[in-house]
């Protein structure tokens, strides 16, 4: 299983979706998902890694036709990515010390972190109208 995960700046939540590869296919599954979480009139950022999945002619297609810019980050530097360090809380609650069944009760316990997480942030702050999302 594949964790797809999305961090909104602006707002300050974190959201994804297991997957059971990373292929083109999964990759503008996920893309079409995120779009539809925002309005279709503002551009949304995505930053990510060079992965070449990530940069197919589909999704490129695709991109032009959505309102959506990708911001690749070079090689060797997802530290610039700021959904990283998401990853070590969601980790350490959802995955450390844990042995699941399956990985249907592993993407339970993310999504348990993923909602815990978001309910306590505080009220969002008014953002800018362009999107910023990392991905990962």
């Amino acid at each position: 299983m594949y964790f797809f995960g999305a961090y909104d700046v602006g707002q300050d939540m974190l959201w994804g979706l297991p997957y059971e590869h990373q292929t083109q296919g999964e990759v503008l599954d996920f893309f079409i998902l995120l779009r539809q979480r925002y309005p279709q009139d503002q551009r949304l950022y995505i930053v990510l890694d060079n992965r070449s999945a990530h940069t197919t002619p589909a999704i490129l297609e695709w991109v032009r036709h959505n309102k959506v810019t990708l911001v690749l980050t070079p090689t060797y530097s997802s530290f610039l990515n700021r959904i990283e360090c998401q990853f070590t809380p969601l980790k350490k609650f959802a995955l450390s010390g844990s042995n699941p069944r399956n990985h249907a009760v592993q993407a339970a316990a993310i999504f348990r972190y993923l909602l815990y997480r978001n309910q306590q942030k505080v009220k969002p702050k008014a953002r800018h109208r362009d999107i910023r999302v990392n991905l990962c």
